[in-house]
């Protein structure tokens, strides 16, 4: 099977070749975001946005799935799920049942699903077809992402967005700015006796100088850090072999590597640090063979890490501000390949999640026999969600942004 990481990506897709990335942006620490917690902190109220990344090409029909399509059934007859394998949400779909938590969110009108998203000419690389999505530029290249585009013109602070990676996406990367990473690494400080030490470092002292005050703060700062970020993800970081072999779908959903990545988004969201947009991934959808067990232990993997981080954010005031936006660079062939798996095609869906969300199916699910070269056709533009996002949930001007695209998909929010 082949297997697309997000390493491979950020590598081939050529994005952002203006230094950004090889310089790895800023590298912010723990200690910076809680200083930035403290001196400027998230204003209430204020809009906040978690792109999420499954990197490989996600297949839709076998996310939103016409399991009572005869259509469907023919095109695929060994991967194929039946009605009564499906998690139904109304007008002939279901969601694949490794989904459970995300049917809770739809039933409660927290979930929307943009059924059929994608743009004009469809590339089926991985690395242009990503390019496109993180960029928003279908026509041309550019070397700016979208997100990287608005973070310029808000002012160019790299804390106005973090992702939760070890390299930066190239949807962060703007012509004049770069945001902030920050890899799941955790915080582990001493126990015990010199714990106690340390966190006595911390404590103010009367009549101390700027100076000081400023080193006692920095120890005060790396404690609370480390109370609110907890211990790492795992005991050690997994190596290029292991990382792909995870990714590759082996071992998906034994880590929890999203669900580690969201924890720390949460826990960042709750303290108040100022970052208004955040990026995590999920890679080995690129599904050639054997792709329904892989596939849904991938979707298992990508709902037992949304499902509690839509919960928790919705019990606090700025939790309830967070919209979370899923998408991959492009769906599958209609029909199996002779691998039990499907290979690369067009539309697919995007999720959205959040209390401003208006819950529900956004545009037409893509049909199966009106195809273009047997590909889906997409219903929506991509970048009509994008637009809407950047204005409801960031407060921008997505034309300026967007390179003067004007669509919109406005009924994906509540009024």
């Amino acid at each position: 099977m082949n297997s697309l990481t997000r390493r491979r990506f950020l590598i081939g897709s050529g994005v952002a070749g203006a230094g950004v990335l090889a310089a790895g942006a800023t590298a912010v620490t723990l200690p910076e975001l809680m200083n930035a917690a403290q001196d400027t902190p998230l204003a209430d109220g204020a809009g906040v946005l978690v792109v999420v990344t499954l990197y490989g090409g996600n297949d839709g029909l076998n996310t939103v799935i016409p399991a009572g399509d005869g259509a469907y059934q023919d095109a695929r007859p060994e991967l194929a799920y039946q009605p009564d394998e499906v998690l139904d949400i109304g007008e002939g779909l279901g969601l694949n049942p490794g989904l459970s938590g995300l049917k809770g969110l739809w039933d409660s009108g927290r979930l929307a699903i943009v059924p059929a998203a994608g743009y004009p000419k469809p590339d089926h690389s991985h690395f242009r077809s990503m390019s496109i999505w993180q960029t928003a530029s279908p026509e041309t290249q550019t070397r700016t992402g979208w997100l990287g585009r608005w973070l310029d013109a808000t002012g160019s602070d790299p804390l106005g967005a973090v992702s939760i990676e070890s390299t930066l996406p190239p949807l962060f990367a703007g012509e004049t700015t770069a945001a902030a990473t920050l890899p799941v690494r955790g915080l582990k400080l001493p126990k015990g006796k010199l714990a106690d030490a340390v966190r006595a470092l911390g404590t103010p002292q009367p009549g101390e100088d700027p100076q000081r005050a400023r080193v006692a703060r920095s120890f005060a700062d790396l404690m609370r850090a480390a109370e609110i970020l907890g211990p790492p993800a795992g005991e050690r970081q997994p190596d290029e072999a292991e990382d792909e072999e995870r990714d590759n779908g082996a071992s998906a959903g034994g880590k929890g590597a999203l669900g580690a990545q969201l924890d720390v988004v949460a826990n960042l969201i709750e303290a108040g640090v100022p970052s208004r947009a955040y990026s995590v991934s999920l890679g080995g959808f690129d599904t050639h063979a054997d792709e329904r067990g892989t596939q849904q232990r991938l979707l298992t993997e990508l709902d037992g890490a949304l499902t509690p981080f839509a919960r928790r954010m919705a019990g606090t005031d700025r939790g309830k501000q967070v919209t979370v936006l899923v998408y991959s660079e492009f769906g599958r062939r209609v029909r199996a390949n002779g691998s039990d798996g499907t290979d690369h095609g067009t539309a697919g869906p995007m999720f959205l999640l959040g209390q401003q969300v208006r819950g529900g199916l956004a545009g037409a699910a893509p049909s199966l026999t009106d195809l273009a070269d047997e590909d889906l056709k997409h219903d929506t533009d991509f970048r009509d969600v994008y637009a809407t996002v950047l204005d409801r949930v960031l407060g921008a001007d997505p034309t300026r942004i967007l390179g003067g695209h004007t669509g919109r998909a406005d009924a994906l929010f509540l009024a």
